[in-house]
């Protein structure tokens, strides 16, 4: 009897901290804002725009005073769209593990911790990023500010 009262007092434990930790994982998801996931859907596109090498949405996209860093250099709108319409780097998919942003007044900042699947001048190459994306509201729409690339020793997940 007495061991039948500790298993069941064991599983009303265990029962209350999943609850718990199931209405916390709830709320969590429900605190973000509207500009937020606004941010987060415009940062998804964009990766499905590079990869399509559509650069004309691209160009509307980035900011005229935008600036990118990758591993190989750091330019500006002009130089990205000339790279992503000529090929010389063709952002194939990004399969993003991550993405967190934050607004403050009218600036977000985007971070994803993505696998970049990319063909680089002739080479298919496969890297870990954290990416960090500015976007600056200007006119009532945002617009990309900063993209930049840091390569992680590891792969998302690890």
């Amino acid at each position: 009897m007495k061991k039948a009262s500790i298993l069941g007092l064991c599983f009303l434990i265990v029962s209350v901290r999943w609850s718990f930790a199931s209405q916390k994982e709830a709320t969590a998801a429900v605190s973000i804002t509207n500009a937020e996931q606004e941010i987060i859907n415009l940062s998804k596109e964009k990766w499905q725009w590079m990869a399509d090498k559509n650069a004309d949405t691209l160009n509307n996209l980035f900011h005229e005073k935008a600036v990118f860093v990758h591993m190989g250099g750091t330019w500006g709108k002009e130089q990205e769209l000339d790279v992503i319409k000529s090929g010389g780097i063709w952002y194939k998919k990004a399969d993003i593990h991550e993405v967190s942003v934050s607004i403050i007044d009218k600036t977000a900042i985007l971070l994803n911790r993505i696998t970049l699947l990319a063909v680089v001048g002739e080479n298919e190459v496969t890297n870990p990023f954290e990416v960090t994306e500015v976007y600056v509201q200007q006119e009532g729409s945002w617009k990309l500010a900063a993209l930049s690339f840091t390569r992680l020793l590891t792969s998302p997940g690890h």
